[in-house]
Formats: C-alpha cells, structure tokens, sequence
C-alpha cells in the first residue's frame, strides 16, 4: 500500500472514534510519558500545537509549560521554524489552520533535549509517515535531541513505506505507553 492510501485510510481511522475517546488515549498516553527518564530531565522540549485529529498536547502544553522551556514550530515557506512557546497568549493562527507561536526564535537548535513529534503512522521499526509535507523530515536533520514519536495505537503499523530522508524515532509511544524503544516492538 502506498503512502497516500495509508493516510486515506488511518484518516478515516481516526474519524470514528469521538472526540472524547481522543482527548481519554492523549491523555493516557502523556501521564505515562511524564515518568520517562528523559522527559523528567529534559529542560527545553520540542512539542507541537496539535490538530483535532493528532494526539492531543494543548493541556499537556499549558501544564508543563510553568516547568520547562516549551518549544513549537511554525511553517515558513517549505521548512518548519522553532519558536519558544509562552502562554496561550503567544499563538496565533498561521498556516493551515494550526495555532503557531510568536515567541522568540529559537537561536540554538542543541538546546532542545527531547523532541515529542507527531505522525499519521508509525511502524514498528520506528519509522514515521507524516502528512506529505515534508517538513519534519527536513527539520529532523537538524536537531540532535531524542525523537519519540506519539500515535493512538491504531495509528501503529506493522510497516509503512520508507525513503531515504526519513529518519526513524527512538521511541514510539501510544495510549497504552512505550510500544516502540530501538529495535524492541509491543504491538
């Protein structure tokens, strides 16, 4: 199956299950993310605004953000840019819809200690489909900070479709935690 129809079909996935069953597996899944090693010591963290059909990080955001330094992107043009989050106040609708940040630039990309990125689908080889942009492949490159990736474990595949310029997760966690570590699976 290519990418195209695995993203048709994880679309229409994710379109039956409520809101509430959503907002119930984000949850789930960030209180077991909170006890991560990493996460506990990581001072400046990449997360994402999330769309109504991503793992859920508004609250996880607003939470954490009195604690550590919060950081998110924003496109512009054909590569994603890093800005600190501060507060609620700061977003600002930009590209596609999504809430973006207007606070400062992120200047040194090695400040970012562990990178929390979404995916349409990941596999258990740690692989990520994204929406087809782009834009994260070509931001990875960049950062040298942990990348766990988050999904609801329907988003969990087998295998998906790789090229060259995508660079696996080294870790993937879902609602029922950590199902994804190296070369270690738990589907």
């Amino acid at each position: 199956m290519d990418k195209k129809e695995l993203r048709r079909l994880i679309a229409q996935e994710k379109r039956s299950y409520s809101v509430a069953q959503k907002t119930e597996w984000s949850s789930s899944l960030f209180q077991k993310l909170e006890d991560h090693p990493l996460f506990l010591q990581a001072h400046t963290l990449l997360l994402y605004h999330s769309l109504p059909d991503e793992v859920l990080t508004h609250e996880f955001i607003k939470r954490w953000h009195p604690y550590k330094r919060i950081v998110l992107p924003l496109v512009k043009g054909d590569e994603l840019e890093f800005r600190y989050y501060e507060g609620e106040d700061s977003l600002q609708i930009g590209a596609f819809g999504i809430e973006e940040p207007t606070g400062s630039l992120v200047e040194n990309l090695h400040e970012i200690e562990l990178s929390i990125i979404p995916g349409v689908a990941f596999d258990c080889s740690g692989n990520r489909l994204g929406r087809g942009k782009g834009y994260y492949d070509r931001a990875l490159t960049k950062l040298q900070s942990y990348r766990i990736g988050v999904c609801f474990q329907l988003q969990l595949l087998p295998h998906i479709p790789v090229e060259a310029t995508d660079l696996p997760m080294d870790e993937i966690w879902t609602e029922q935690g950590c199902v994804f570590s190296g070369t270690q699976c738990s589907q």
